[in-house]
């Protein structure tokens, strides 16, 4: 007996399983480890979801990758829902993704914590690296996304507490293609000019309000960190609740505990910085009050010890005044007494003609012996007087020699003459006497 066996040519039976798949398989998730993940330039995403035994083909669409929560990346391990397809083509089989989430939160954790240890030993987390905030920043900038409730809360905060100029730089903070944009827009703020149109913030917010890992994880991917670790203005982070922490929190320079509290961060608040003022105001007026009343008091206590000036020259003036006229009758009474002695002397004339005699006998006498000492005296007395030509009187015969002309003077008279030079012995000498 022949066995009768349906006979299918290789498209009926490719598309009759291609049918029963899809049937059996329309709607299944499927757990595992994603593996080979490429990003095509189109935006779909091929990977495999593998476990030990076994690999399964899958791809996910553009249009459902942006609205994942979660990157498709190698090593993480998923819980992918969608439906089983067949490709007759190649005989092949995959999964099409309408749905990916985290397969628990072990698996988020344990990357998270691999990052972590990553980044850590890299020096992204190191406290050095961290930059003060300004304390009241002129421009703030905030990255979120632009239509939450975030931005509000920290622009009805800052108001409250101390108005400033907000400039909101809008992005996705959760899903396909956020982490990117969070990233390009702390690039962004840092490359604006000081004084452009639009005006570089002195600090930075990035927000978000709170969700699951899932939905905070575009704010553990590397992009983010490298981004927070590179700019040049301060961050604060502000992703989620207090309890959610994210690895943009440890590579913040300041980690706020929500957006609000960021905002708090950010600006102190107005009116006590204005009580703060006056306090330190009133208390530096005390304080000079103070020293002034303390200065007054010493300078008081140094003039008492100094005696009064002006008594002091009343005093020197009132003896002035008496030396001056004690002076002036002593100078009187010593003429009157002067006076007094003249008259009782009463000089005669007699006295004076007798003194008067004496001086000009001894005047006389004086005279007589000056005239034996004169030159015309000497001269009479048969003395000449030889000078040089220049009138300089000559002692020895050696100097006449050296003279051209002499002055023999005589009493009656002068006689110029010229020395021979060399004596000559037949001849008499001018001075032998």
């Amino acid at each position: 007996m022949i066995e009768q066996i349906p006979e299918f040519s290789v498209s009926e039976i490719s598309f009759a399983i291609k049918r029963m798949v899809e049937t059996t398989f329309s709607r299944v998730r499927v757990k595992g480890e994603i593996f080979g993940c490429k990003r095509a330039d189109s935006g779909h995403y091929y990977l495999s979801l593998k476990d030990e035994n076994a690999l399964l083909s899958a791809v996910c669409w553009k249009g459902v990758a942006t609205g994942l929560p979660i990157k498709p990346e190698d090593g993480l391990e998923v819980v992918a829902t969608g439906k089983i397809t067949t490709f007759a083509g190649k005989s092949s089989y995959q999964l099409v993704i309408d749905k990916m989430e985290i397969a628990g939160t072990g698996a988020l954790l344990k990357l998270l914590e691999e990052r972590k240890q990553k980044f850590a030993a890299e020096g992204l987390f190191a406290p050095a690296h961290k930059k003060p905030l300004p304390y009241l920043p002129e421009v703030i900038g905030v990255v979120t996304s632009p239509t939450g409730a975030v931005i509000r809360d920290i622009i009805h905060r800052v108001t409250d507490r101390f108005p400033s100029r907000i400039v909101v730089w809008p992005s996705l903070v959760q899903g396909e293609g956020a982490a990117e944009q969070v990233a390009a827009a702390i690039v962004g703020f840092n490359k604006l000019a000081a004084g452009g149109n639009v005006p570089r913030p002195d600090v930075l917010i990035v927000a978000r309000g709170g969700g699951s890992l899932e939905d905070l994880w575009c704010f553990n991917e590397e992009c983010v960190v490298r981004a927070v670790y590179n700019s040049d203005i301060p961050i604060i982070s502000a992703v989620g609740h207090e309890t959610d922490t994210m690895l943009i929190d440890y590579v913040a320079d300041v980690r706020a505990p929500t957006p609000t509290g960021a905002a708090e961060f950010v600006v102190p608040v107005k009116s006590e910085l204005a009580a703060k003022l006056m306090l330190q105001g009133s208390r530096m007026i005390n304080s000079v009050h103070r020293m002034y009343l303390e200065n007054k008091n010493r300078l008081e206590g140094v003039a008492r010890g100094i005696p009064d000036l002006g008594q002091i020259l009343s005093d020197n003036i009132q003896k002035l005044d008496d030396r001056t006229e004690r002076l002036d009758l002593a100078f009187k009474n010593y003429l009157a007494t002067k006076e007094n002695t003249l008259n009782l002397n009463e000089i005669k004339p007699f006295y004076i003609t007798n003194i008067v005699s004496q001086k000009n006998e001894i005047v006389q006498n004086l005279a007589l012996r000056l005239e034996s000492v004169s030159v015309e005296s000497v001269l009479r007395r048969g003395f000449v007087w030889v000078k040089n030509q220049r009138g300089k009187t000559l002692y020895n015969a050696e100097e006449a020699r050296k003279s051209h002309n002499l002055d023999i003077v005589f009493a009656d008279g002068v006689v110029k003459t010229r020395p021979l030079g060399k004596k000559n012995e037949l001849q008499g000498d001018l001075f032998d006497m």
